[in-house]
């Protein structure tokens, strides 16, 4: 199960670190490579939910073969029409016109394993057991988002005969690996069909490069049924909402234009871009992962101040980001940018949280993973438009964005207390 998670979240970042790259080399206007994920996160969300609930009446082991064939089939038909755009078969819109219907392929039919695979963990473990077993998947999840453009410079294949695979190699290279997944989730699992079960899975946020898994999907799957709901401007959260939603099209706008910043600033051809791409992506997830996985447990800082202290580092680090001319300033820049969003995205997680009780837990939860996931549906388009009109320019409105934020967050974010919180739980309140 953990291997299913990081394959499908790998795959996925994988071919987002190589597309500015492809879509350079085949004449393609750089809106339409963001577009194609952008249409593909859109689907995500939407989708998502919908699985979820399918998972709990129709089996875990079919709905996640059911995820990765989706996977499997959209990687494979986004190969094939690629490798047809660079051997010059189609033309280079055609391709990307052709690749796009394969995203939608799996923005639509990929989002049905993650909640399944949650459920299938959290009905074979113990209650003690569940919260630390979801928690390794969710970490599998984002894992996937830091390999997958980790070795995609890797994955550029020579020629197949007289056929050039280059740039589309890394689809063709994952989807054997979800085929692999498939047979072996075919062959190992049990077929759980018409058995009842307690336990549930949540709608994962799109995997897509710089979006960390915020854990929220972990706490909704460990909720049971039927709790209480909140309105995204319910006046505990609604700040938390804004900041979040802010806070990842930032992240979200400024992580897509990266490879072609990397393409233009150092003016290097865009096949000889993806290893500096991939060390500058490498950079900017080693950051995240340092402050999650080591500087907020030794810190201990509670979620306001993550969010503050966060959006100060990402303001900086987006800005100098833009300016940067080199390698060395570009991956540095990126990663003090990442480093911040590295301390946001808990923070608002845990903000949300703690700003409502026990039975709203699962609706804050499925709200979080919400905002997390919508912030990859137009950031990416947004931070490709602005880049096309100056190549510093998404980078300066997200260190902007980020210090208005700033000053919003300081007089609005707040932690109430247990009592406040007891009194919005009461009914009769």
């Amino acid at each position: 199960m953990f291997m299913v998670m990081l394959t499908i979240a790998a795959g996925n970042t994988a071919l987002q670190s190589v597309l500015p790259a492809l879509g350079r080399s085949l004449g393609v206007a750089d809106s339409a490579v963001a577009a194609a994920f952008s249409v593909s996160a859109l689907l995500w969300v939407i989708a998502a939910p919908f699985w979820a609930n399918r998972s709990d009446r129709h089996g875990r082991r079919l709905m996640i073969l059911f995820g990765m064939g989706g996977f499997c089939v959209s990687l494979l038909t986004c190969g094939i029409f690629l490798a047809a755009g660079i051997n010059g078969w189609i033309g280079g819109t055609a391709a990307f016109v052709l690749f796009i219907m394969g995203r939608l392929i799996y923005g639509t039919f990929g989002s049905a394993a993650p909640p399944a695979v949650q459920a299938m963990v959290a009905g074979n473990t113990t209650r003690e057991e569940r919260t630390r077993a979801l928690t390794l998947l969710a970490s599998a999840f984002g894992l996937g988002t830091i390999l997958g453009p980790a070795i995609a410079p890797y994955l550029i294949l020579g020629h197949l005969g007289t056929i050039e695979i280059g740039l589309s190699g890394p689809a063709f290279v994952f989807a054997l690996f979800g085929i692999a997944m498939f047979v072996t989730v075919r062959a190992m699992l049990p077929d759980d069909r018409g058995l009842a079960s307690e336990t549930r899975g949540a709608a994962n946020a799109y995997p897509s490069i710089g979006g960390q898994a915020s854990g929220a999907s972990v706490r909704a799957a460990t909720e049971p049924k039927g709790g209480m709901g909140v309105s995204y401007f319910d006046r505990r959260i609604r700040a938390w909402m804004i900041a979040g939603l802010v806070m990842g099209h930032a992240q979200a706008m400024t992580g897509q234009a990266i490879g072609f910043l990397v393409i233009d600033r150092l003016n290097v051809p865009p096949a000889q871009a993806l290893e500096p791409t991939g060390i500058v992506l490498m950079m900017g997830a080693g950051a995240a992962l340092l402050v999650q996985w080591g500087i907020i447990p030794t810190l201990n800082l509670a979620p306001r101040a993550l969010v503050l202290v966060g959006l100060v580092l990402a303001a900086i680090g987006t800005a100098l980001t833009g300016m940067a001319t080199s390698l060395y300033g570009i991956a540095t820049a990126y990663a003090l940018a990442s480093l911040g969003f590295g301390f946001t995205r808990p923070g608002f997680t845990a903000g949300s949280s703690l700003a409502v009780g026990p039975a709203q837990q699962g609706s804050v939860a499925g709200k979080v993973t919400s905002v997390n996931g919508a912030s990859f549906v137009l950031g990416p388009s947004i931070g490709v438009g602005l880049y096309t009109i100056w190549h510093s320019l998404p980078y300066l409105v997200a260190g902007l964005g980020c210090v208005l934020l700033l000053v919003y967050c300081w007089f609005t974010l707040r932690e109430p207390d247990e009592q406040e919180v007891a009194a919005f739980d009461d009914p009769v309140v």
